[in-house]
């Protein structure tokens, strides 16, 4: 029993509508830093970094990003090029899921360094980078960086990965309009089963179990949640929740 007391549980309602609401305070792209810096304390990991790699349409890339890595070690990042030999960076050519570092290619000599040098800058050997892509073809990276062992890390790692991707895409619907790259279309008003279906995901609940929460098939579920992501112009369901949380539509 004494093991167990330890374990984190498998999902924190009240952080996630903790954080939510710390980003839902974000009204300029200066807010967005220390917003960050109080999302780090109450995952308890070392740094977060969210990174525009494309606004969309012609844009150029990584035209933002915002960062509670060391000015020293964001200024070399950024002044060396790193962009271009990171693998971090690559997850978003090839990758939709959510990826832990220790699956990375590190085995170019120059990606080595290059992780061996953020080490000495404190940004912590373990991490987490969740893919975000637009509807409108926008890429964004929100990466969560740790120096916990590697045992601790996968147990937070793994109590924390449904909101993360949750606060990945809430991330991205925020920088995007403070910082003025889209503004919102009027949104086609979800239906009281949408909503359901939507807050019942967000709380951690899958398919099968929202079902039997409501009631339904598990196949009604499914056509609520894919109604909900075309009326809130959302490729995943994620960031469906994270849209409708967003716009103030759902509540949770």
């Amino acid at each position: 029993m004494t093991g167990r007391r330890n374990l984190l549980p498998l999902f924190d309602h009240r952080r996630l509508s903790s954080c939510l609401r710390t980003l839902r305070a974000v009204n300029h792209r200066e807010d967005v830093h220390p917003a960050l810096g109080e999302l780090c304390a109450q995952y308890n990991v070392a740094h977060m970094t969210f990174l525009v790699v494309r606004a969309g349409g012609g844009s150029s890339a990584y035209p933002y990003y915002a960062t509670t890595y060391p000015d020293a070690w964001a200024a070399r990042y950024v002044d060396n090029g790193y962009f271009d030999i990171d693998p971090v960076i690559d997850v978003m050519r090839w990758g939709f899921l959510p990826l832990d570092w220790s699956s990375l290619d590190r085995r170019s000599g120059r990606a080595r360094r290059l992780f061996k040098e953020a080490r000495s800058y404190g940004i912590g050997s373990q991490g987490l980078t969740v893919p975000v892509r637009g509807s409108n073809g926008e890429r964004s990276l929100f990466t969560v960086t740790s120096r916990l062992p590697r045992r601790e890390w996968t147990r937070l790692r793994d109590s924390s990965i449904h909101e993360m991707q949750i606060l990945s895409h809430y991330l991205h619907e925020t920088v995007f309009e403070v910082v003025g790259y889209r503004k919102f279309d009027r949104i086609r008003k979800l239906s009281g089963r949408e909503s359901q279906c939507l807050r019942l995901l967000a709380m951690g609940r899958i398919s099968k179990q929202i079902a039997a929460d409501l009631g339904i098939s598990e196949n009604s579920v499914k056509l609520y949640l894919r109604s909900a992501r075309l009326k809130l112009g959302a490729v995943t369901s994620y960031h469906a929740v994270a849209r409708a949380s967003f716009l103030e539509l759902i509540r949770f």
